[in-house]
């Protein structure tokens, strides 16, 4: 499945780039600068999908709802006695 929306390809991308990061820090030694300078991005990586997906579930959520806003402008009607 193709990524389509911005959030999809960010999600898609960070995603790349953390596996990428996590093998290069599994391959350094427990005490070497790569080592130490990863786990922050690796968080930052984490943070950064969280608000990503909250995101994509926005524009999941909003693309029904957009369908209903043309009922929600059409004119009430009342009842004449």
């Amino acid at each position: 499945m193709m990524p389509s929306s911005f959030a999809d390809k960010a999600i898609a991308r960070i995603l790349d780039l953390s596996a990428d990061l996590q093998i290069q820090r599994r391959t350094t030694a427990p005490g070497s600068p790569i080592f130490l300078t990863a786990e922050p991005a690796i968080v930052a990586y984490g943070r950064a999908l969280e608000v990503l997906t909250t995101l994509q579930q926005q524009e999941e959520y909003r693309a029904p709802m957009d369908l209903l806003g043309p009922l929600a402008r059409a004119p009430e009607f009342h009842a004449i006695l």
